[in-house]
């Protein structure tokens, strides 16, 4: 079994809640304090405390700017100055090249919102001691825990307005969501900075996929903390564990849109339901049930790709009279198939094979190919499936043998 880290940004994501949290996974502080001293960086001291949070326990993680580090910090470095400092650190290489990678999502989201080269790139809020303490210190961590995969759950951003070196900008900052291009997020009505930057682009970089919580078992649970106050416990949790054995399975991160109707004449379904099929929905499926006041009503549910979310959303408004669709994030497993011809005493049949680690485990013929069958000879429909199927297991009997 793989070991695995899941990173639940429930209240976003920022570099000192980053480090805190894989601390309190049970790093030891000293060997982290002792990699750190190998950037030969001066100008700061760390402060790693327990902190209580809504009840939770979390690690909070500060860097403390001496006299010297306070100067440093307003100065505006470049990326060519950054990575100067972790190239002739003694820091191991893996460490490093993540590092490096880190920096380099920060400062091609920096070149495209400024519209300037990246050589010209000087770093503001992230260019002082204490933001490089967060980025090196992070790959320091994942070095120690060596995880085999590392997954995150989409992201909440927050709302509202930040000041900067440019003054008031929008939440989330402009760098941040040029970084998270292409990753899930979502946003709700709780005011503040959740991701930043910094934390952006440390998930960028060490998640293969963003997704709800995937097949493990946990082993640990770390808690960091940030330093404002939400209306929403303001800690990032990191899980630790194994995968467990599915491999059998392939995983696809979906949205599950619903919505309860009661007032639409149902003949609108069969018209809805093929446009939301032609417009990307991969299952489209109606459920009676029974809304207030006792009255029968039709909750409508499509499962569909993110992508084509906005799209399919814009349909169930317009064709229907619903007010709200809740949206869901969920994972479904598929088993592998591939599709086949099978050769059957009623002639060559298109099929579906199904795989499960590579073992098959069952042949499917395809419903439009019994049918033609069917129509063709002049058979019921049933019977058809029935002579098909006794092919279809003398095929796999064979194969297995």
């Amino acid at each position: 079994m793989s070991g695995i880290l899941y990173f639940d940004c429930l209240s976003g994501i920022s570099g000192d809640m980053t480090i805190g949290a894989l601390l309190d996974l049970g790093i030891d502080r000293d060997v982290f304090k002792k990699q750190l001293e190998e950037l030969g960086l001066n100008g700061y001291e760390l402060s790693i405390e327990k902190k209580k949070v809504n009840g939770i326990t979390a690690t909070n993680f500060k860097v403390n700017l001496t006299e010297r580090g306070y100067h440093d910090h307003h100065q505006h470095v470049n990326l060519e100055y950054i990575e100067g400092i972790i190239d002739k650190s003694n820091l191991e290489k893996d460490i490093k090249v993540l590092s490096k990678k880190i920096f380099r999502y920060i400062a091609k989201a920096e070149k495209t919102v400024h519209d300037i080269p990246l050589e010209e790139i000087h770093f503001h809020e992230v260019g002082g001691i204490d933001s490089i303490i967060d980025i090196v210190g992070t790959a320091i961590c994942i070095s120690l825990l060596k995880p085999d995969h590392i997954y995150a759950s989409p992201l909440h951003l927050g709302s509202g307005f930040v000041n900067c070196s440019h003054g008031s900008i929008p939440v989330p900052a402009p760098a941040t969501l040029e970084i998270l291009k292409g990753i899930p997020v979502y946003q709700t009505d709780v005011r503040g900075e959740l991701v930043t930057p910094t934390g952006a682009a440390i998930i960028k970089a060490i998640a293969s996929q963003f997704t709800p919580i995937p097949p493990m078992r946990i082993e640990g649970i770390g808690y960091g903390s940030g330093d404002n106050n939400y209306s929403i416990p303001n800690v990032l949790r990191v899980l630790k564990g194994k995968s467990q054995s599915i491999t059998n399975y392939r995983h696809e991160e979906l949205l599950l849109l619903e919505t309860n109707i009661d007032d639409m004449n149902p003949e609108i379904y069969s018209f809805l339901s093929p446009l939301l099929f032609e417009n990307g929905a991969l299952d489209v499926y109606l459920t009676s049930i029974i809304m207030k006041k006792g009255r029968p009503a039709t909750k409508l549910s499509v499962l569909c790709k993110f992508e084509d979310s906005g799209t399919l959303e814009d349909i169930i408004f317009k064709e229907t009279t619903t007010l709200g669709i809740r949206r869901q994030n969920v994972v479904r497993e598929i088993l592998d198939r591939k599709s086949i011809t099978v050769k059957t005493r009623l002639g060559r049949i298109k099929a579906k094979a199904i795989y499960r680690d590579a073992n098959l485990l069952r042949i499917s013929p395809e419903y439009e190919e019994c049918k033609r069958i069917a129509e063709e000879k002049q058979l019921p429909l049933i019977n058809v499936y029935e002579l098909i199927q006794r092919d279809i297991q003398d095929y796999i009997f064979d194969i297995n043998k």
